[in-house]
C-alpha cells in the first residue's frame, strides 16, 4: 500500500497514481502533512499552519 514518504501517511493508489511520477509508488507529501505542500513540481514548507 502506498504511503507518504515525509509523514508516513496511508494514501490510496488512486492519490498515488495521480501525484507521484511514473515509478514512484509513494508521493514525497500528502494531504495529511501539515508541514509541507506542494507547489507544482516542488515541495516546500507550509508558509502558514494549515488546519482541516
Amino acid at each position: 500500500m502506498p504511503e507518504c514518504q515525509n509523514c508516513g501517511a496511508f494514501v490510496t493508489e488512486a492519490y498515488a497514481r495521480v501525484f507521484t511520477p511514473r515509478g514512484v509508488d509513494n508521493p514525497r507529501v500528502c494531504p495529511q502533512c501539515e508541514d509541507k505542500l506542494r507547489d507544482g513540481a516542488e515541495i516546500r514548507e507550509a508558509r502558514s499552519p494549515r488546519h482541516s
